[in-house]
């Protein structure tokens, strides 16, 4: 190594992430030590827990690293960084163009999947990047799963993400009367994260980088919630089961749209943090 080489590479990559981690810190970003760590497993290649005894990045890569820490100081979506967003046991493709998927949502997953009978079909609506059908077509490959998008920049990353899986992709509005008119009446489980922020609503930066058509929603963000528990409830058979993501204002209006369906066994859930996060329910039986 030379003399010039020794000079520029003396700072260590703990010594990177730590000064990232205080970068991030005050720019308010939540996590600021994990997200600093995970930038540097991204431009490094190294596993996390390899980075404390890994040799003194490069210039260029250092370069790099804080190239991508001031991006998320911005309040740039971290998975806007690295190219990919983890959910449940996958690594999804995200970035610009497609709402990037949360952790909450893997507890309607959890729900979903011990209310899906054996070979049963599924439609995932309001799907963006293909989270929900990604999870349940690998977790419970014996069923089959249609996930709808409208949004044609979310539809790339949602027929990527779900290429090799066996869920099918299709380009079209759930709401539409004609979308999937083929299954009516023969679907077990119709799950969504429909866009359900009400304009009025102040939602973190990163956010922001979220397509606005997957986030908010018109009439107090329920303007899709309603005509889609409708078309829900023509695709599912007599006793299959409609669950969907909604507002944390919504924990007594989702519950009502379901009721006011046809739907029964209505239950509102509540996310880790204790906020109502989805509604499920039941399309009732016939006599």
């Amino acid at each position: 190594m030379t003399d010039r080489q020794h000079r520029v590479r003396t700072t260590t990559w703990p010594q990177a992430i730590a000064e990232a981690a205080k970068r991030l810190e005050a720019s308010g970003v939540h996590s600021p030590r994990n997200d600093a760590e995970l930038l540097a497993a991204h431009v490094s290649g190294l596993k996390r827990a390899r980075l404390l005894i890994a040799d003194a990045p490069e210039e260029e890569r250092l370069a790099e690293f804080r190239s991508l820490v001031e991006l998320r100081a911005q309040r740039v979506p971290l998975q806007h960084l690295t190219g990919s967003a983890a959910f449940r046991y996958a690594e999804l493709a995200v970035g610009p163009g497609v709402f990037v998927p949360r952790p909450e949502t893997e507890l309607l997953v959890d729900w979903a999947l011990a209310r899906l009978p054996e070979g049963g079909t599924v439609i995932d609506a309001c799907s963006g990047s293909g989270a929900v059908a990604h999870a349940i077509a690998t977790e419970r490959p014996d069923t089959r799963v249609w996930a709808i998008e409208i949004d044609p920049d979310a539809f790339e990353w949602l027929e990527s993400n779900l290429d090799g899986t066996g869920a099918v992709p299709v380009l079209a509005d759930a709401v539409a009367p004609g979308t999937l008119a083929e299954l009516d009446g023969g679907v077990d489980l119709v799950t969504a994260n429909p866009p359900y922020v009400p304009f009025e609503i102040e939602v973190a930066p990163e956010v922001k980088f979220d397509p606005s058509g997957a986030v908010y929603a018109a009439e107090a963000g329920l303007a899709v919630i309603q005509p889609l528990a409708v078309r829900a409830a023509r695709w599912l058979k007599p006793g299959g089961w409609f669950a969907f993501e909604h507002d944390d204002t919504h924990g007594k209006a989702a519950p009502e749209i379901l009721r006011v369906t046809g739907f029964t066994d209505v239950v509102d859930h509540e996310d880790l943090a204790g906020r109502p996060r989805f509604a499920t329910g039941r399309l009732g039986l016939s006599p």
